[in-house]
């Protein structure tokens, strides 16, 4: 199971240098950052798991890999994927609607459901990702049962 989903981790992980590479001149790493901390305030206020949060970063930095992005639309790439991540993850996700308020009507119904739909396409509708996350829970329960051995 690790050996498989490392294997899946390598095919989708994200270009290490793509902020320089891809993005240039448009988002810079500090942009980035400011998204990441806004979208962990998001996932906060939603009271979504971390594994939702994880995963729509993981879907940013994917999408940041192969494509450019103009500093106006990395707000909508990362509620759009919060959006995707957290239909996958969660039991009741927050609606388009409760996304758009949240960035205070910046974005469009249309516009989120219209980038939701790139971010599908371009992940092949492949939404299930390891991050960090899956990798320490595998390690853990590995040592865990390691430790019930001996």
């Amino acid at each position: 199971m690790v050996l498989g989903e490392m294997q899946a981790e390598q095919k989708r992980r994200p270009m290490g240098n793509y902020m320089e590479k891809v993005q240039k001149n448009n988002i810079s790493a500090n942009m980035r950052g400011i998204l990441v901390d806004w979208l962990v305030e998001v996932a906060e206020e939603y009271k979504l798991v971390p594994d939702t949060l994880y995963l729509a970063v993981s879907y940013v930095d994917r999408f940041l890999s192969c494509y450019t992005v103009d500093k106006q639309k990395l707000q909508l790439l990362g509620i759009s994927s919060l959006l995707i991540a957290s239909k996958y993850e969660e039991i009741e996700p927050p609606n388009v609607e409760d996304f758009c308020d949240i960035t205070d009507n910046t974005y469009t119904k249309k516009e989120v459901v219209e980038m939701e739909a790139n971010i599908l396409k371009f992940l092949n509708f492949e939404m299930g990702n390891p991050t960090v996350k899956s990798f320490l829970r595998n390690f853990i329960k590995a040592g865990a049962e390691d430790k019930k051995v001996t």
